[in-house]
């Protein structure tokens, strides 16, 4: 008999709630989770966005690379401006530019080639007496043999001849 009563209530069936599995498979975006369907990227849209980053990424590299090499040119030039400015207004403050062509180096990176010539203008020979005007040429060069880079200066320099000479050279 304790069989027949183990086997009725057994039996015996009691509602139940609808399971949070089924509710899941009801919803197509996947299980719910406080009544709000999860959501989440697929492996496609992960991959193009990773795409995307990479295209982004070596594009912005390209941009500081040459911003860094455009800062170095700029550093360059403004280094060979140094240099000239320095040859031009002080290497001649004693004694007058000798008239011709000169070449030489400042360092290891810039050399220069001077061409000095007396300027060809009668009327301000004429003003100035017994000062002469002398045209500078220089050229400022810097770089390899493939990547050479230069800079021209030109600018007129007033000489006082020797004291106490005339236009015509006597005293």
């Amino acid at each position: 008999m304790s069989l027949c009563a183990f086997t009725s209530w057994g039996s015996q069936r009691q509602p139940r709630r609808a399971s949070a599995t089924k509710a899941a498979r009801k919803v197509v975006g996947g299980p719910r989770r406080h009544g709000v369907p999860q959501r989440g990227f697929t492996l496609i849209e992960v991959l193009a966005a990773i795409m995307l980053l990479g295209i982004a990424f070596t594009a912005l590299l390209g941009v500081a690379g040459a911003s860094t090499a455009l800062t170095q040119n700029a550093a360059d030039r403004s280094a060979a401006a140094l240099w000239a400015r320095s040859m031009l207004d002080g290497g001649f403050v004693t004694a007058p530019p000798p008239v011709g062509h000169s070449s030489g180096r400042f360092d290891d990176k810039f050399s220069w080639q001077l061409d000095v010539s007396p300027w060809a203008d009668s009327a301000a020979r004429n003003a100035t007496g017994s000062m002469q005007l002398y045209q500078l040429d220089l050229e400022v060069a810097w770089g390899s043999t493939g990547r050479r880079h230069s800079t021209h200066f030109r600018t007129l320099q007033l000489v006082q001849g020797p004291r106490g000479m005339t236009e015509g050279g006597s005293p």
